[in-house]
């Protein structure tokens, strides 16, 4: 059974920092690219970063360029988005997704976690 599962959300002042994980089961994760997506209330759900399972290439969404990283850990099958100088506007339900390119589009990724909250907030 494929399972993406997200952790590290939560609760965070602005400027501050906050690393979220996508343990990932069910697939080998070598073979998948994985994207991190976020989508705030009443806004579309959009591509945050992505990195390939090939050479490990990253990309990142411009509003989050310089602030972001994301890693992966192929061995414990995880993912990891730092999220540092975060700003209010970073508030949405992150998550994390599994498909067969590095792209920052929804409709390329086949298996999605449940997502978990990041709130920055003073």
């Amino acid at each position: 059974q494929v399972q993406l599962v997200e952790s590290g959300g939560g609760l965070v002042q602005p400027g501050g920092s906050l690393r979220l994980s996508c343990a990932t089961s069910g697939f080998t994760l070598d073979y998948y690219a994985i994207g991190w997506f976020r989508q705030a209330p009443g806004k579309e759900r959009e591509g945050v970063s992505c990195i390939s399972s090939s050479d490990g290439s990253t990309y990142y969404a411009g509003s989050v360029k310089g602030r972001f990283t994301i890693s992966r850990d192929n061995a414990k099958n995880t993912v990891y988005l730092q999220m540092n100088s975060l700003r209010p506007e970073d508030t949405a339900v992150y998550y994390c997704a599994a498909g067969p390119g590095p792209l920052l589009i929804a409709a390329y990724y086949y298996y999605w976690g449940q997502g978990t909250q990041v709130t920055v907030s003073s």
